[in-house]
């Protein structure tokens, strides 16, 4: 009887016993929650990090955040970057790598408005080109390298449609999952909008990175969060997506489930996060050689030194290679 009172005694006290602890994990996004951001509130809404045994904190972006600066202080655990992210970083002396990367396509185009003669990236060749100052250091690079554009078509770029529509000459930057959404509503036409992804513009996007200090402490929590953003991502790209977008537009109302669904509309039919690497190796994945020619374009643009280690700007390690 004695046996049996101390047995159950000890059952009871493991059903109260709360469950192990998770790990806590921050993680810095590239902007304010949107759609392209989808994967990773799909793994926090549907429980996917806390099965990982995992509790994440998705820390929003603005353009007064430094997402890097902020990684490699230690403030944040992890980002969300691309590949000019750990380049910078690598080249700056900063040891950091890139472990996964979700977007195969960099959304980034140029747009100009229908009629005005533009079918096809080289005919923007010579033309006045609104374009941001950080971008400047970016994909501007890749356009100069790759198809002779010059500085002297750039011009100031506001932040703001309103240029844009008052001058239908007018080129500027953009993005694929929003151009034809927010500039098209208030044209006679749909913009036309041009993927650089389209012409060689490699740059892995929405990915993930970490210091190396970081991944070499905690290498099997690295790749719970891999793993776990990567189920969110097939979710979402599969259609399953309501749970990531009402947690979005919880955060964020702005453009509604219309502007969500449009951009996830764009990320499907342009094969931004499973055409690429991942049409074969899975998604979030990267290759050794597009890493390589990736940097060789930006070592021609003059961005980088040559004598730059790009296998110091990411690792393999984290996914599932065949």
């Amino acid at each position: 009887m004695v046996r049996l009172t101390a047995l159950l005694a000890t059952l009871a006290a493991l059903v109260a016993s709360p469950a192990l602890a998770l790990d806590k994990v921050s993680f810095g996004l590239n902007w304010v929650p949107e759609a392209e951001h989808c994967g990773f509130f799909q793994a926090k809404a549907t429980g996917l990090y806390e099965r990982a045994g995992l509790d994440v904190e998705l820390r929003p972006g603005n353009p007064n955040v430094n997402m890097p600066l902020l990684v490699a202080s230690g403030e944040l655990d992890m980002g969300m970057g691309s590949s000019f992210t750990t380049l910078n970083l690598v080249a700056k002396g900063i040891k950091a790598r890139t472990v996964a990367a979700f977007f195969q396509k960099d959304p980034q185009t140029l747009v100009a408005h229908a009629g005005q003669g533009v079918a096809r990236l080289e005919d923007l060749k010579g033309r006045p080109i609104m374009v941001g100052g950080f971008s400047r250091n970016e994909f501007w690079q890749f356009l100069k390298a790759r198809y002779g554009f010059t500085d002297d078509q750039l011009r100031p770029f506001a932040y703001s449609a309103a240029p844009f529509l008052a001058d239908k000459r007018a080129v500027q930057q953009g993005y694929i999952t929003e151009d034809a959404a927010l500039l098209g509503k208030a044209l006679p036409e749909p913009p036309v909008s041009i993927l650089l992804a389209d012409y060689g513009y490699d740059n892995y996007a929405t990915s993930i990175f970490a210091t190396e200090a970081f991944i070499a402490a905690k290498p099997k929590l690295v790749r719970a969060f891999v793993e776990a953003s990567r189920k969110g991502w097939v979710a979402c790209m599969a259609g399953d997506y309501e749970p990531a977008m009402r947690a979005v537009l919880a955060l964020v109302p702005t453009g509604g489930e219309d502007l969500f669904r449009f951009k996830m509309d764009q990320m499907k039919r342009r094969d931004l996060v499973d055409g690429g690497d991942a049409a074969r190796l899975g998604l979030g994945a990267m290759t050794d050689a597009r890493w390589r020619s990736f940097f060789d374009v930006m070592t021609q643009a003059g961005l980088y030194p040559a004598s730059l280690d790009v296998r110091q700007a990411y690792t393999l390690d984290f996914l599932a290679q065949p």
